[in-house]
């Protein structure tokens, strides 16, 4: 593993966080809030740890990234960009705690969406863009970010994006994969200026309409007021902000294939089938649940359900209703969205559904060995039949993820958490979604964790986001043998 590469790569990406800083620090100049001065030192002194960073390995030869050192860029790179994005909170005053500091970074940056503030709408606007900035640029990934912009550095980029991209399959749309970062920012910017130009066609200001954009598109789900969307109790923003919602959650590849022409992509796509199949049907069954017990208008409880449904299994975390009010069927129709997710290459978390239809696939295929012993089957998505390896690999994935699942979930039991919230503040933080239930519910935020509590959340966000594996091999002790 070759260190001194490591470093120099993390430096660059701390270096261009800073200057992403610059945006926030115009705002705040424009509307003359009170972090003008806090958001500029943040924004020098994190640019200088970055340049300080990349100096000391200046004279590094090696060009090429073997995978150890990939999977080290992406997670060192991921914990450097959580602890820098802290430094506009606690130098502005707003997040005087590290460790509320720090989660408030990293939910940002993994679309976590997770808040330890009471009072959003108290914040002054330049902090306001940095926390909707901060998911914008994680969702897509800032690794990725890097491989787009960064390719005069002739560092090999592969091993990155396969550490970065959440997906069981790598999908290259372009030869380089420099490139495919690239095409893949395009798509992501597009979509989102589409839904700038709609929210401030229903009425929305340019400042919210960029902010919750910025939120949208990377299934973060950081809101500029304190009721979230339920705050404009319009069903104009709620149904556009469902559109991009569900378009977060389908696999950036087929919008790609889309815009070239392909009108019936998401129709052929065996993954995004099932994916809008389940929303469709989740909706429904939530919408005729909650008509009459909570909403007396069948429009209005196909609104929330619409929403809500979306925003969980998108793993946005938007809240336009208090879903705890809601029947105990309809709750747990959520709390099952929270472990399916999105789908794979989408910006959205969860264990995505791709990964649950292989399992299925699998389970009904030892069922027909059984009656049919001499049969010859493979499990196949779409028409593509899919390798031992990889089945093995989403086993193992699912495997881990339930079982750091329950372990996370009884250290929060044991810290004092009741089940309920020991339970959902796991899953929505591995899930990357935000709003859980109990404690963490839709109405209430993350501020009355405890302190090592928080800390286990935190891990908890970045294993979600980095797909358990790129964590988890850190801490094996044959990754670090030569």
């Amino acid at each position: 593993m070759n260190f001194q590469i490591i470093v120099r790569f993390t430096g660059i990406l701390i270096f261009f966080l800073g200057l992403f800083m610059a945006a926030p620090l115009a705002v705040s100049f424009l509307f003359g809030d009170s972090c003008t001065q806090s958001l500029l030192l943040a924004m020098a002194a994190t640019c200088l740890l970055g340049i300080i960073s990349f100096a000391f390995t200046r004279n590094q030869k090696e060009k090429q990234l073997s995978q150890r050192d990939g999977v080290a860029i992406v997670t060192l790179g991921w914990m450097m960009a959580g602890l820098v994005g802290a430094l506009p909170y606690l130098l502005a005053g707003v997040i005087p705690n590290f460790t509320d500091a720090c989660f408030e970074s990293v939910s940002g940056f993994t679309t976590t969406g997770a808040s330890v503030i009471t009072d959003i709408e108290s914040l002054p606007e330049g902090i306001l863009l940095w926390r909707s900035l901060t998911q914008w640029l994680g969702s897509m990934g800032i690794i990725v970010l890097s491989i787009a912009i960064l390719p005069f550095l002739g560092i090999g980029g592969m091993q990155l994006y396969k550490a970065e991209i959440p997906s069981p399959v790598v999908d290259k749309l372009k030869p380089r994969i420099s490139e495919t970062a690239r095409t893949l920012w395009k798509i992501y910017l597009l979509i989102t200026l589409v839904q700038v130009a709609l929210l401030l066609g229903g009425g929305m200001n340019l400042f919210d309409s960029f902010c919750h954009a910025f939120c949208t598109l990377p299934t973060g789900g950081f809101s500029t007021k304190n009721a979230s969307i339920a705050q404009y109790n319009s069903a104009y923003f709620d149904f556009v902000i469902v559109a991009f919602m569900l378009l977060a959650g389908i696999n950036f590849s087929l919008h790609y294939r889309l815009l070239k022409g392909d009108l019936k992509i998401f129709g052929k796509d065996s993954e995004c089938r099932v994916f809008l199949i389940v929303v469709g049907t989740f909706i429904l069954l939530v919408t005729f649940d909650i008509y009459g017990h909570v909403y007396k208008s069948l429009f209005q409880a196909f609104r929330s359900a619409a929403f809500q449904v979306s925003s969980i299994i998108t793993t946005t975390g938007f809240v336009s209703a208090d879903y705890e009010k809601w029947p105990d069927f309809s709750q747990l129709i959520l709390l099952v969205s929270m472990f399916l997710g999105a789908m794979a290459g989408s910006t959205g978390g969860g264990i995505k559904i791709v990964r649950i239809v292989l399992m299925v696939k699998q389970g009904y295929q030892q069922v027909f060995r059984i009656i049919h012993p001499h049969a010859v089957t493979t499990v196949k998505l779409g028409s593509q039949p899919v390798s031992t390896d990889i089945l093995a690999s989403i086993w193992g994935f699912f495997f881990l993820y339930m079982g750091l699942f329950v372990v996370a979930s009884l250290i929060m039991a044991a810290l004092g958490l009741d089940f309920i919230s020991a339970l959902s503040s796991v899953a929505a933080s591995m899930g990357n979604i935000g709003p859980g239930f109990g404690l963490v519910g839709p109405i209430r935020n993350y501020l009355e964790i405890p302190e090592a509590g928080k800390w286990v959340l935190i891990s908890c966000m970045l294993l979600g986001r980095l797909e358990i594996y790129t964590v988890i091999v850190l801490l094996v002790p044959e990754y670090w043998r030569k």
